[in-house]
């Protein structure tokens, strides 16, 4: 490193804000100051700024219905189609040549969608589920991994007005088959496999296995081939050929059907405390108006650009800000098949150079692996195109933080560090890129229009720099209506606590942790059940695994609790050394518990830290730190199939039984 480099690195680590560049705050979409200001005053109706964004049908009589809370409705009396809104309108406006989505392959392969070429593709799926008996309100369930004929159904499935479910690739059989029982859906799109690192990955088996433990008859599969001569397998009776279904209805004109705001537009599914998954429901018109607005408010996103968020659209992030938000703006919407390091580890810089992507958007996870494999795999491409930086799906801690603002921003690049779930459908907690400071390691302010709070176990909101849990005490376009079929689980898990149905004073508990400091900034601090309670202390995870995550040669760290005699549960800390600190652990653990010390205090010491080359990780990159406390506490192991490195907990518990 140069003393320049060592210099700019010094400066970058004692620097606790950073103020977004004025090239960028001359060209943002959102500069106001006011904005905050006027939301609140202006609320609910400063939500027609959102509204604003989409073309109605039938204009909508009243902004906020809370006459049954908390089964708000929004946009009340309006009508509108999420497809028309996403495609047809941006044709109409003379620019169907716009390139709509940018697919990278796992191969190298590409495929290019013009507004005009993808309104297409969508009417002509829309032709074919219709040919197959969809009708409106019906649930098409789709089992797909990242490639285009994803959307193509999505859109498909709003044109005509049937909801549709998104099952996650990596997720297992039975988890396709809860989730088909659990909406009682009959109609399933997936595909013969896909590519993970260069390898052909057979889903359809999956799929079918799944397929067989659905309760009810299913009426029709339709099967996309992917792997071609890579895989060979045969269709059932009632399974078709995507391809030459979609040949008879090519050329079709499926005029989009007029959907009421409140009607469902589609189902996620999402971990639930019972084990049992639950169906979030997402309506038509608030869903669509909130993503639309919250990319153009937070992603800055312009219908000239070209956006990539590297989330897969089995979540919710890219349903939000792949599908949705995107081409509801009518912006290049980049889509990738594989993984950040095949067939090398600058993959995803390479993507970002050749298409010109002008925002980005990812998680953490990727970011620490970033981090881990070395600087020099950005070195070698222009990402001068690069005008805004996001992170999505966890928090992120400031090492990592300054690391993506330096390596991939250039220092000239805003980072949006956004909170939200599942369940709200958009950003909540964030900054403003065109107004706001940057504060590396803390989400932002609530997003304007958003009441979300810091308050303690009865309520009453914390002082500064103390620690509680995140409430939101007011409704917003985004939110989920309720858990399909389930009303009495959607109040029990998300309004019971804090809400006083006496008064009818709603109040939506996400069940996160985190601390506000004097500007109003909230930090994550992680879920309430990833909260350790050691001597009657509650210590926050994500807070513990900042500080250990902020020592150089650490790339990632997961803490759990475990057993303890004196102090009922202790700190355990499973820590990933960056390549070239393998041999020295020693040094990097006595570091790592002063970091602790420094970071929170003595009450967070960990019992232990524990080095390991891996962590075991869900399909989706989701640390299973359930495996984790287990090993700490001394316990059974529990299952290990759905991990995608299974062999990784054995290695880690023996490990620990040897020290």
């Amino acid at each position: 490193m140069s003393q320049e480099d060592a210099n700019l690195e010094a400066r970058l680590a004692e620097q606790e804000a950073f103020e977004p560049p004025e090239s960028f705050v001359e060209q943002a979409n959102v500069t106001e100051q006011g904005i905050y200001e006027e939301f609140e005053e202006n609320w609910p109706e400063c939500w027609e700024r959102a509204a604003d964004l989409l073309s109605w049908d039938e204009a909508y009589d009243t902004v906020l219905e809370d006459g049954n809370a908390p089964f708000y409705e929004w946009f009340t009396g309006g009508e509108l189609n999420a497809s028309y809104n996403c495609l047809d309108r941006h044709v109409a406006e003379g620019r169907g040549d716009s390139v709509a989505i940018e697919w990278e392959g796992e191969l190298g392969e590409e495929r290019t969608y013009t507004y005009d070429e993808l309104l297409a593709e969508v009417e002509d799926f829309a032709a074919t589920l219709r040919g197959l008996g969809v009708e409106e309100d019906d649930i098409v369930t789709l089992y797909m991994p990242m490639i285009p004929e994803l959307p193509i159904a999505m859109l498909a499935c709003a044109r005509i007005g049937a909801p549709h479910s998104v099952v996650f690739a990596g997720f297992s059989a039975d988890a396709l088959a809860t989730r088909m029982n659990s909406a009682d859906s009959e109609y399933l799109v997936t595909c013969d496999g896909y590519y993970r690192r260069g390898d052909a990955l057979d889903h359809i088996s999956k799929a079918n296995e799944g397929l067989a433990g659905v309760e009810h008859a299913v009426s029709d599969v339709v099967v996309v081939d992917r792997l071609g001569d890579d895989l060979e397998h045969d269709l059932t009776d009632n399974q078709h050929d995507y391809d030459e279904l979609v040949a008879d209805h090519e050329g079709s004109t499926v005029e989009p059907v007029s959907r009421d705001a409140e009607d469902m537009l589609f189902l996620m599914y999402t971990s639930g405390t019972t084990g049992k998954p639950k169906g979030v429901k997402h309506t038509t018109g608030g869903y669509l108006a909130y993503s639309a607005w919250t990319s153009h408010a937070v992603l800055d996103i312009e219908a000239d650009d070209t956006y990539w968020c590297s989330a897969d659209i089995g979540w919710i992030t890219g349903h939000s800000y792949i599908v949705y938000g995107p081409l509801a703006l009518g912006t290049t919407s980049v889509m990738y098949e594989g993984t950040p390091d095949y067939p090398d580890k600058d993959r995803l810089w390479e993507i970002v150079e050749k298409n010109g992507v002008d925002i980005f958007y990812t998680a953490p996870t990727a970011i620490r692996a970033f981090m881990k494999w070395g600087e020099e795999y950005t070195q070698n491409h222009d990402l001068s195109s690069l005008r805004l930086l996001g992170t999505v799906g966890e928090p992120i801690n400031p090492r990592a933080w300054k690391w993506y603002y330096k390596h991939i921003g250039n220092e000239e690049c805003p980072i949006v560090d956004t909170w939200w779930q599942t369940e709200t459908g958009g950003m909540m907690i964030t900054t403003l890129p065109g107004i706001n400071t940057m504060k590396p390691g803390s989400a932002g302010p609530p997003l304007p229009g958003i009441d979300a709070r810091v308050v303690d176990a009865q309520g009453e909101e914390v002082d500064a720099g103390q620690a509680g849990y995140v409430t939101v005490n007011n409704p917003w376009p985004g939110m989920l209506r309720t858990l399909y079929d389930n009303d009495e689980r959607f109040i029990q898990e998300y309004w019971d606590e804090y809400s006083d149905e006496e008064t009818d004073e709603w109040v939506y508990f996400p069940e996160d942790g985190a601390k506000i400091d004097d500007d109003g900034y909230i930090t994550i601090l992680g879920r309430v059940d990833d909260v350790i309670n050691v001597s009657g202390h509650r210590l926050g995870t994500m807070e513990i695994e900042s500080a250990v995550v902020g020592v150089e040669g650490i790339a990632e760290a997961a803490v759990v609790g475990g057993d303890h005699e004196v102090k009922g549960e202790a700190v355990y800390v499973y820590a990933i050394p960056e390549d070239g600190y393998e041999d020295r652990e020693a040094e990097l653990e006595e570091e790592a518990m002063e970091a602790v010390l420094d970071s929170i205090g003595p009450i967070a010491k960990p019992e232990e830290i524990v080095f390991t080359h891996e962590l075991p990780k869900t399909r989706s990159g989701k640390i299973m730190r359930r495996l984790l406390e287990d090993i700490a506490s001394g316990n059974e192991l529990g299952n290990t199939s759905t991990l995608r490195n299974p062999d990784v907990v054995d290695d880690i518990a023996a490990q620990v039984e040897t020290d």
